[in-house]
């Protein structure tokens, strides 16, 4: 009638406890952890348990170690670890490059139109310099859909909204392999981004949140034609 408790080792309830300090906030960014012999008291286990622990949860970005330290702190997990996280689980279900561009074209017109309301001289500068590194690339430049993937990151930092930043990066970053594949095979697709580019950086500097939006939308819509121009399908599975 009933299915056997799971026990789970030592380790993973140290580790839970530790994490639920830092949820809670009871424990804060660049707090100092107690040291590896003072957490085996307090836990009431074997230093190696806590060993274990401390790597679980320094995989999680939860905690580090700072160069040259020998106590672990607190830490925030980078937006990197949380999108490629993300990453990881969307290629795992089996998403396709339609279930992306779909969610791409919900959030990323909203995100250049905060953009434009928030943004700031220094966003606005890194946007032009992205733009213009795009422009000045070379053909086959194998470094070109990471500076297309830099100029979407860097709306999503001018939008001052880290939701819409965790969301976006892990998005860019499941798309990137078949983006490479579509400017290299698209012979406008360099032009057209380049243009969307530019003129999405005049919209931000304008403070129009209204053409900014109305151009990512174009430039994401751009994304799916030069798909079907390169003869991806839509419905492929996205791969690593």
């Amino acid at each position: 009638m009933f299915d056997p408790v799971e026990r789970s080792p030592a380790y993973t309830k140290v580790s839970s406890a530790i994490e639920h300090k830092i949820l809670s906030r009871a424990l804060r960014d660049g707090d100092v952890l107690p040291a590896e012999t003072d957490l085996a008291q307090q836990f009431r286990v074997h230093r190696s348990t806590v060993r274990e622990a401390l790597r679980q949860l320094e995989s999680a970005g939860l905690v580090l170690r700072p160069p040259g330290a020998k106590r672990m702190i607190v830490s925030r997990p980078e937006a990197a670890k949380v999108a490629s996280g993300m990453r990881h689980a969307l290629v795992l279900h089996d998403v396709s490059f339609v279930d992306v561009w779909e969610a791409m074209m919900v959030i990323e017109p909203e995100v250049a139109a905060l953009a434009a309301a928030r943004r700031t001289q220094t966003d606005l500068a890194t946007l032009t310099q992205i733009n213009e590194t795009f422009r000045a690339s070379p053909e086959g430049d194998p470094d070109a859909v990471n500076i297309v993937a830099s100029f979407f990151e860097a709306i999503g930092a001018a939008s001052r909204n880290q939701v819409l930043v965790l969301a976006k990066q892990s998005l860019t970053q499941v798309l990137a392999p078949s983006l490479a594949r579509m400017i290299d095979s698209v012979p406008q697709a360099r032009a057209r981004i380049s243009d969307a580019q530019k003129r999405i950086v005049v919209a931000i500097r304008d403070k129009n949140a209204e053409e900014a939006r109305k151009w990512m939308s174009k430039h994401v819509r751009d994304f799916r034609r030069g798909y079907e121009v390169a003869g991806i399908s839509p419905e492929t599975p996205i791969t690593m």
